[in-house]
């Protein structure tokens, strides 16, 4: 007769199942409210922290955003790039060199935590806040930020060479590094939105303006006027040190003016202008698409955007016993 609570089999199977879940643990994961018994206070810091910054300097926003961008590109969202070092980290990089910038505001921001829950909040956690932050005082949508990442123990110069996007490379090039962390082509689309705030120095884009892909002319694709004034701006010969904004008549605010651009030719960096007028035609046609769809639905790009910054936070994380809680941002704590 069959035993009203279990059959041996059934038994057997649950006392297998409890085995396992009990020697193999669950993969932390991360959450929106990772600190709110170890450090309640954290978002109201980082928010204080951030917006002291930008009434100080407007433009840190884009900086800090950008931060966390090329973060998750290396390794992961572990804050390596805030580590100092040799020539080897990250912050010697060609896409960071003389380009990066906040770290003083990161830095900030670490010591109020340090002061309000010590040791209990990493750095790469800080700046996922400071960046969705950044986003929302300058006018861009609110997105819950999930926590619980660890600080790497590694900065990688040559990975964030090869992984971060440039300015320069193709499309097909930036779609393979965007995959390469499991960001689609929509992905890719959204998040170039975020240069909708922030400035580009000429070094970055002085390359369409004289001699563009060595047919000694301007790049084709520049709207006009905009060709004009930038020749100006950024003469040949230069240092290249000059900067631009990336969103001509939009600077700082975070809205959709800057698919508004794309579509006249008045996309900075070719990486922004090949998003519209690429010749790849089947891959064009969906970047097309979405630029257009944005331009005209800033409730909708907010909402992808949003989606497309939580999704990017939450490559590789380093989680539970894994990297370390580190005391100061810029260098690892057996240092």
């Amino acid at each position: 007769m069959m035993n009203k609570s279990c059959t041996t089999i059934a038994c057997l199977w649950l006392t297998s199942f409890f085995i396992l879940s009990v020697a193999i643990p669950m993969r932390p994961q991360l959450t929106p409210d990772f600190y709110s018994t170890t450090c309640p206070d954290l978002w109201n810091i980082v928010r204080n922290e951030v917006l002291n910054a930008m009434k100080d300097e407007i433009r840190i926003a884009a900086s800090l955003l950008r931060l966390h961008f090329h973060d998750c590109f290396v390794n992961g969202c572990d804050g390596s790039i805030l580590l100092d070092g040799d020539e080897d980290s990250e912050k010697f990089a060609t896409p960071n060199l003389n380009s990066a910038r906040g770290f003083e505001v990161i830095d900030k921001i670490k010591n109020s935590v340090e002061r309000s829950c010590s040791g209990v909040v990493s750095c790469a956690d800080i700046l996922a806040i400071a960046a969705r932050d950044s986003v929302l005082l300058s006018g861009g949508p609110f997105w819950y930020v999930n926590q619980g990442r660890r600080d790497g123990l590694v900065s990688n110069k040559t990975l964030a060479n090869l992984a971060i996007p440039s300015p320069f490379d193709t499309l097909d090039t930036i779609i393979s590094k965007f995959d390469n962390v499991g960001l689609n082509l929509k992905d890719l689309v959204t998040l170039s939105g975020a240069h909708t705030i922030g400035r580009a120095r000429c070094t970055f884009f002085s390359n369409r303006l004289f001699n563009f892909s060595g047919t000694e002319e301007p790049d084709s694709t520049l709207e006009t006027e905009m060709l004009i004034e930038l020749q100006n701006l950024c003469p040949q010969n230069e240092d290249g040190n000059t900067t631009t904004v990336l969103d001509s008549n939009s600077d700082d605010l975070f809205d959709n003016h800057y698919f508004n651009n794309l579509q006249y030719g008045k996309g900075l960096l070719s990486s922004d202008q090949i998003l519209f007028s690429s010749d790849d035609d089947e891959t064009t046609s969906t970047t097309k698409n979405l630029v257009q769809y944005y331009s005209h639905n800033q409730r909708i790009f907010f909402m992808e955007f949003a989606y497309a910054m939580a999704k990017m936070g939450n490559i590789n994380p380093l989680v539970g016993f894994e990297g370390e809680i580190r005391k100061d941002c810029r260098v690892v704590n057996s240092q």
